[in-house]
């Protein structure tokens, strides 16, 4: 299991320098820096794969109460992202913050955070082969 969250957390560093054009442009003097870390669920990946997602949601736009069979990790790449799941407390979130839904939790309306201005949220969401990635809350 250490192995896979090892695995997984140095994909997610390398997606983040893929996903950010000043970190591509400055590769050659790579430098590491944790921005996130939470724990995992406790799920077996076999059988799993990852979707990656990229979320444009315009402003003043929110997204409709829904769930994850699996979970998903969000990085926000422009924008203020209104970010709520249920029993939590509703965040916004700035370029560079990161959130995590865990699996199976209604992830309640989010999107944009500001009336003039889109959020774009880069979304990797887990979950079993051949499942929905999405299903209604």
């Amino acid at each position: 299991m250490n192995a896979r969250r090892g695995f997984l957390r140095n994909s997610l560093a390398n997606l983040a320098l893929l996903a950010l054009p000043s970190a591509r442009a400055s590769a050659s003097t790579a430098a590491t820096r944790t921005i996130y870390q939470h724990d995992l669920p406790n799920v077996s990946l076999s059988g799993w794969q990852v979707t990656i997602l990229e979320l444009t949601f315009p402003p003043g736009e929110t997204s409709p109460k829904h769930m994850h069979p699996g979970f998903v990790l969000g990085y926000v790449l422009e924008g203020k992202f209104r970010f709520h799941v249920e029993g939590e407390k509703e965040t916004v979130l700035g370029p560079g913050d990161v959130f995590c839904e865990p699996p199976g939790r209604a992830h309640l309306p989010s999107g944009s955070a500001s009336a003039a201005l889109p959020a774009r949220v880069l979304a990797l969401v887990f979950s079993e082969k051949g499942k929905e990635l999405v299903m209604p809350a």
